[in-house]
């Protein structure tokens, strides 16, 4: 069977990510082209991966790559401009997080690759990470009851690539990079596609980054459901030590803990200090927790696999724009509530340009 043929749309640490995991887990696909704004980079980024293409043009890279399927690892921003071009050039897309900057423009995307009869496939590594999918399968055999409850937290000290803290590029801080995250696996736990109530969010700018953002570092966000579950997304730009993801179930009938890194790791002392121990841990000396099969533990190549797999086979994704759409409209009602203390009920359909906006008031 021949291969799929992906063009790369960004050359920073997720687009390594993904390319890492195409190489190592994904053997009937090859990435032919690279696209970055910076000629230098993609030609750095081709190099270092062995991808044939390299382009500084988004449309060029699209159009002129021979790709199957195009898949998008840059900023925010540019991610309506980017699936219209594909789509427009009848591509399949997958996207990474967050969907888009706002609700027109998800719009727009989905509709594009519904008229170009294209699949459009959200990146949510987090409904594929083994140990979270784990959960999900022992809560689908009734382990816990019936959830009333659910916590998933994402902490760090802050993104890797400026642009995150420029929220005309971002279009959000903490909540808009990471509690995507906790939105979609909450809609997963419960099946993928459940109604939300209401949202309510509160939120913290300064902190540690007060001179790089005006976006929130440090947010809260509970979901309330139909059914009566709730969800809790913790996040945050201002926790020290390295990376933090773990989520919690409570069920009339039990209870799961689990921890995405710890129970992944090797506990090493070292004088020196070496590498590289776990993203965002910072310096390495003295005790650490060295992770290992990051990209693995974390799901991306079980999703870049699956979607791969949906485009000769004509599946239907397990995670699609729709699904990212939804998530944007709860982060929007998130931003919303933080500003004014109250819960927002769903639909909320603010037209706005990014979500942070809502908060910001601007």
């Amino acid at each position: 069977m021949s291969k799929t043929k992906v063009a790369l749309l960004g050359a920073g640490f997720i687009a390594d990510i993904h390319i890492a995991s195409y190489h190592r887990f994904v053997p009937d696909v090859e990435v032919v082209a690279v696209f970055t704004r910076k000629p230098e980079r993609a030609e750095a980024f081709a190099k270092k991966h062995q991808i044939a293409l390299r382009f500084s043009d988004l449309d060029k890279a699209i159009t002129e790559s021979g790709c199957d399927v195009v898949d998008v690892c840059i900023p925010n921003f540019l991610h309506h401009r980017a699936v219209l071009a594909a789509a427009n050039a009848g591509k399949h897309v997958i996207i990474e997080k967050p969907f888009a900057m706002n609700l027109e423009e998800a719009d727009e995307m989905i509709a594009a690759c519904k008229t170009a009869n294209r699949k459009l496939m959200y990146a949510e590594e987090l409904c594929f990470a083994p140990k979270y999918e784990r959960v999900r399968k022992l809560v689908n055999e009734g382990a816990v009851g019936r959830i009333f409850q659910m916590r998933q937290c994402e902490k760090h000290s802050g993104p890797h690539s400026d642009w995150f803290y420029d929220v005309n590029q971002s279009g959000g801080g903490a909540l808009m990079d990471m509690g995507c995250h906790s939105v979609a696996w909450f809609r997963w736990m419960l099946g993928g596609r459940p109604k939300v109530l209401s949202v309510y969010a509160h939120m913290q700018g300064g902190l540690i980054h007060e001179k790089r953002t005006r976006g929130e570092v440090n947010s809260l966000c509970i979901v309330e459901f139909e059914g009566g579950a709730i969800g809790v997304a913790e996040n945050s730009w201002a926790k020290h030590g390295g990376m933090d993801d773990r989520v919690e179930v409570y069920g009339d009938a039990g209870v799961i803990y689990a921890d995405l890194f710890l129970g992944n790791s090797a506990l090493t002392y070292s004088e020196n200090g070496y590498g590289y121990a776990m993203e965002k841990a910072g310096p390495t000396k003295g005790w650490t927790f060295t992770i290992f099969e990051e990209a693995f533990n974390q799901g991306y190549p079980q999703e870049l696999k699956h979607f791969i797999e949906c485009v000769p086979e004509d599946k239907e994704p397990v995670v699609t724009g729709e699904d990212g759409r939804a998530v944007l409209e709860i982060m929007n009602a998130a931003y919303h509530s933080a500003r004014t203390g109250q819960k927002v009920s769903l639909p909320f359909h603010p037209k706005v340009r990014k979500p942070i906006d809502l908060w910001l008031g601007t």
